[in-house]
């Protein structure tokens, strides 16, 4: 039998004795982080501090399932205070629809707009009532911790950004190519890629740049943007093939028959050759971004 101080003795003991320890998590558990959340001032206001409810906490509230958000801290005077909600409260339904955690409960608030009534479904003591808040708008910029409780602080005005200035396009740049004159002929000249063949309506040929005064090809009637298909009745696929075909039939021909596509129709013209060398000579040009030349 325990006297008196025995007693006194054991229970000094047992006040003693450290909690058990706690069970270490799982191995490759990791602790969600939990957030703060900000409500700005001018937005939909209920007035309370929130957290999610797990299996330990719904337990210890008597709830059937994990579900709903537990009101952790009640603003005075806030929309929620003011329909007697309180702490400890779990909110199961916003206006009929069923609340599984905070961050749906705090969506579903910022949707509604200031001023509208809501029907919330509580627990409450190990039994559901309903509660009606008329939401608010927030007066001041709200800091809810993880832990649901609230902070208010006041949020300064920030002064507007500067508009950000638009960085300019970078401009064309001019540049260089290389086309060939023909002096028998009397036309600077270059070859046609793929694209320009087929904005001229050819395979291939040799597109005229320019034509000098008075030469042959003037007085043939070839033009600039003319494209010289044929020589001779030779396919011609460079100014080079122009100049050496020239120079094969210098002795031979005075008069030379040329075919050329001009604006997508063929034109067929005759050449009256001149007594000069047929030398084909590089002209380097500057094609500005307007298609000037320099």
């Amino acid at each position: 039998m325990l006297t008196m101080a025995g007693a006194l003795a054991l229970g000094s003991l047992s006040a003693q004795t450290p909690p058990p320890a706690q069970t270490p998590p799982p191995p490759g558990h990791r602790e969600m982080p939990r957030r703060m959340v900000i409500a700005k001032a001018g937005g939909t206001y209920l007035g309370i501090g929130v957290a999610d409810v797990d299996a330990a906490r719904a337990k210890e509230l008597k709830l059937a399932e994990e579900r709903g958000v537990e009101v952790k801290s009640v603003t005075p005077d806030g929309p929620a205070a003011k329909a007697g909600m309180k702490e400890g409260d779990v909110v199961l339904e916003y206006n009929g629809q069923r609340v599984e955690g905070r961050e749906q409960l705090l969506r579903m608030v910022r949707e509604t707009p200031p001023g509208r009534q809501v029907k919330l479904l509580v627990w409450r003591n190990g039994a559901a009532q309903t509660v009606n808040p008329t939401l608010g708008t927030q007066p001041r910029t709200m800091l809810t911790g993880p832990d649901g409780r609230e902070w208010s602080f006041n949020m300064p005005d920030m002064p507007d950004m500067p508009p950000i200035p638009a960085v300019p396009a970078l401009p064309d740049m001019p540049r260089s190519m290389m086309s060939w004159r023909t002096t028998a002929l009397g036309v600077e000249s270059e070859s046609l890629n793929s694209q320009l063949a087929e904005y001229f309506g050819v395979k291939e040929g040799v597109l005229v740049r320019s034509v000098m005064r008075d030469s042959p090809a003037a007085k043939a009637g070839i033009k600039a943007g003319d494209v010289i298909v044929k020589l001779d009745g030779t396919t011609v696929t460079n100014p080079r093939e122009i100049s050496s075909l020239l120079r094969s039939l210098r002795g031979t021909k005075r008069t030379v028959p040329v075919v050329v596509m001009r604006e997508r129709r063929e034109v067929n013209l005759t050449v009256t050759l001149e007594d000069n060398s047929g030398k084909v000579s590089p002209v380097r040009a500057m094609l500005l971004p307007d298609g000037c030349w320099l």
